[in-house]
């Protein structure tokens, strides 16, 4: 009963803490409705530029936070009220994919939140450092040279994918890297919209002075 009570505890409380929409309520804070803002998405890459880039940092650091502390500390704290063993690796990535589930589908906005890349990362970042140390640097190298969040975003996702089989697959058997395979596959699921505005050319490339706005062809940049 207690191993029960253990899954069920931690799964609820690390939905709960990925549900906190930070860009939403930071965003709400300067008197303004993300969601009615740039993409309306409600993560880092829209507070960064609808409201503040300073806020749009912070975002990211909170939401990555969220995934972080999903999988090292909220398992933790289900174990010492279920007075069981929370130290297990499956205990940690169910907690760590419900942290995720949280904040692509936040309970406080009708079930629609952001697409979970930082949150993501924080998470990959408390289960498998070596992945996410690869993710992070083809996401660099994607944006530097595209300068489109959602090219290096998906880029990092597949690239996660593929690293994590060969890092994990001996240690951790069959089911770990499948699990992350499948939280790389829902965040590019998530960026399915971004995904038509390359396609169409609309989609915005990031810049760090002027707002960004459609450049175009999204992969020779030449307007269209």
């Amino acid at each position: 009963m207690s191993h029960v009570f253990l899954w069920l505890s931690g799964g609820l409380a690390a939905y709960l803490l990925g549900s906190v929409p930070f860009g939403f309520l930071i965003a709400k804070a300067c008197g303004k409705d993300i969601r009615a803002l740039g993409s309306g998405n409600i993560g880092a890459t829209n507070v960064f530029r609808s409201v503040s880039k300073p806020l749009g940092v912070l975002t990211f650091a909170l939401d990555f936070l969220k995934g972080f502390c999903g999988v090292r500390f909220v398992p933790v704290l289900a174990a010492s009220c279920a007075g069981a063993d929370g130290t297990g690796m499956g205990l940690a990535v169910f907690c760590g994919a419900m942290t995720v589930a949280g904040h692509n589908w936040t309970c406080f906005l009708g079930f629609k939140g952001g697409k979970g890349v930082a949150t993501s990362a924080g998470l990959l970042l408390g289960l498998s450092p070596a992945g996410v140390g690869i993710a992070f640097a083809a996401w660099l190298v994607l944006f530097l040279t595209t300068r489109y969040v959602s090219v290096a975003s998906i880029g990092a996702a597949l690239t996660l994918a593929a690293v994590v089989w060969p890092l994990h697959l001996r240690t951790h058997g069959v089911w770990f890297p499948t699990v992350l395979t499948f939280l790389a596959a829902v965040a590019i699921w998530k960026h399915r919209t971004n995904i038509a505005r390359l396609r169409a050319g609309t989609e915005s490339r990031f810049s760090f002075g002027k707002k960004g706005r459609p450049q175009g062809d999204a992969l020779t940049g030449r307007p269209l």
